[in-house]
C-alpha cells in the first residue's frame, strides 16, 4: 500500500487496531511521515469545508429558483393589503432561504477569522503565542540545503502555524512552555539556538496555570550539561530586577525589567505583573531574577498598556510538576538544586542560558 493510501486509511479510521498501532509508532519515529499526516489532514479538512460551503450555496440557489420574484412584486406593490396572504404563501421558502444565507454568512466570517479578530480587539489580555509566517518555497529549499551541508537536523518543510518559547527543566530532555502555546497541536518541535530541531511530545498540561510539560523524543538529542539555574519556591519581591529570553523572532531575544506587582491580570494570584517589554512568541520563556533563579514563566501582556507583562509564578510550576502522574514519565524528573549563575555578569548569564532555551513550533 502506498504511503498516501496508508495515511488516508489512518485518518479515515479504516485500519485495524494492530495496523493503527504500528502506524502511530512509525509516525512517532519518522518526523517526515508525521508532517505528511498533518498536511494531509489539513488538506482533507479544506476539501470538506469547501464541499459544505458549495452545498449551502447550491441549496440557497435552488430555493431562490422556486420563488417567482415578478409575481411577488406585482402582488406586493399594488396591493399592500395582500401582504399577509403573500407571507402565508411564501414564508416557508423565505425562512429557508434566510436560514441558508445566515449559515453561509457565518461560515464566511468564521473562515476569515472575523470573530477571533473581534474578540482580540475587545480583550485587554493578550497571550503571547505568535503566528509564524510561511516561508517561500525558495527560502525553505535554501534553508534545508544549508542545514544538510552543516549536518544539522531540520524541521519539516512547513514552518509551522504557531510559535513560542520553552526552556529546560532537566538535562535529559524535559522542558516547559505555556499550555496555550501547544493547545490543539498535532505535532510539536523545538529548535535550539544552533538551528538543531527535535520532536517533542506533551506529557502533562495544567490549563489553569497555563503550563505544559514536554519531553524530547528525538533519537538525535543528546543530554545537556547540568542546568545552571534553579527554580525559586518562595515568592519574589516587588521591585526586584528580572530578565527573560524568548523567541518573538527566529533568534533569541533578551529583555530586562523589574517585578511591578505580586499579582497578575485583575489580581490573579497565580501570576506576577512585570514591567518588561515582550512580544508574541515570548510565551513560555523563563523569567529570572538577578541571581539567575527562575521565578516565573512569561505568558501574556496587557494589550493597551506598554510594558505590562504577566508571568506564571515558579511556585505554581513546581506544584504542577508534583502533580504529573509517575507513569507519564519515561525517567524521573529531577530539578537542579545548584545555581551557577548567581556570581556572573548579566552578559555571561545570558550566554550560559542560551543552551537551555528553545523556540517551540506548533503544527496543526
Amino acid at each position: 500500500m502506498k504511503t498516501t493510501e496508508r495515511i488516508e486509511a489512518y485518518l479515515r479510521g479504516e485500519m485495524t487496531e494492530e495496523e493503527r498501532a504500528a502506524f502511530e509508532q512509525l509516525r512517532a519515529t519518522d518526523s517526515e511521515l508525521d508532517q505528511q499526516v498533518v498536511s494531509h489532514q489539513a488538506f482533507m479538512d479544506q476539501l470538506r469545508d469547501y464541499g459544505v460551503r458549495h452545498k449551502l450555496v447550491s441549496d440557497m440557489n435552488a430555493i431562490h429558483e422556486t420563488l417567482d420574484i415578478d409575481e411577488i412584486k406585482s402582488e406586493v406593490i399594488p396591493q399592500r393589503s395582500m401582504l399577509k396572504v403573500l407571507w402565508a404563501k411564501y414564508r416557508i421558502n423565505a425562512a429557508v432561504a434566510a436560514s441558508v444565507a445566515i449559515v453561509v454568512a457565518f461560515s464566511t466570517l468564521l473562515s476569515t477569522g472575523y470573530f477571533a479578530k473581534t474578540n482580540a480587539l475587545n480583550s485587554d489580555y493578550n497571550a503571547l503565542r505568535r503566528q509564524i509566517s510561511k516561508l517561500t518555497s525558495i527560502q525553505r529549499t535554501q534553508s534545508a540545503q544549508m542545514k544538510d551541508i552543516a549536518g544539522i537536523p531540520s524541521l519539516p518543510s512547513n514552518p509551522g502555524q504557531y510559535g513560542g518559547t520553552g526552556f529546560a527543566l532537566s538535562s535529559d530532555g524535559y522542558l516547559v512552555t505555556n499550555y496555550h502555546v501547544i493547545k490543539d497541536a498535532d505535532s510539536v518541535y523545538i529548535q535550539n539556538t544552533e538551528g538543531q530541531s527535535y520532536k517533542v511530545k506533551t506529557i502533562y498540561v495544567h490549563p489553569q496555570y497555563d503550563i505544559a510539560v514536554l519531553q524530547i523524543t528525538d533519537s538525535n538529542f543528546k543530554s545537556l550539561k547540568a542546568l545552571p539555574y534553579t527554580f525559586k519556591k518562595s515568592s519574589a519581591d516587588v521591585a526586584e530586577e528580572v530578565f527573560t529570553i524568548g523567541f518573538p523572532r527566529e533568534d533569541p531575544v533578551y529583555n530586562r525589567g523589574y517585578l511591578s506587582a505580586s499579582t497578575g491580570y485583575r489580581g490573579d494570584t497565580v501570576a506576577y505583573q512585570v514591567d518588561i517589554p515582550v512580544y508574541e512568541g515570548n510565551s513560555g520563556g523563563p523569567l529570572l531574577d538577578s541571581k539567575g533563579n527562575v521565578i516565573g514563566i512569561i505568558n501574556a501582556k496587557q494589550a493597551k498598556t506598554d510594558g505590562v507583562t504577566f508571568a506564571v509564578k515558579s511556585g505554581y510550576l513546581l506544584e504542577a510538576l508534583d502533580a504529573i502522574p509517575k507513569d507519564s514519565l519515561k525517567t524521573e524528573l529531577v530539578l537542579n538544586k545548584k545555581n551557577n549563575l548567581s556570581n556572573l555578569s548579566r552578559k555571561d548569564q545570558y550566554k550560559k542560558m542560551q543552551e537551555y532555551v528553545y523556540m517551540v513550533k506548533v503544527y496543526q
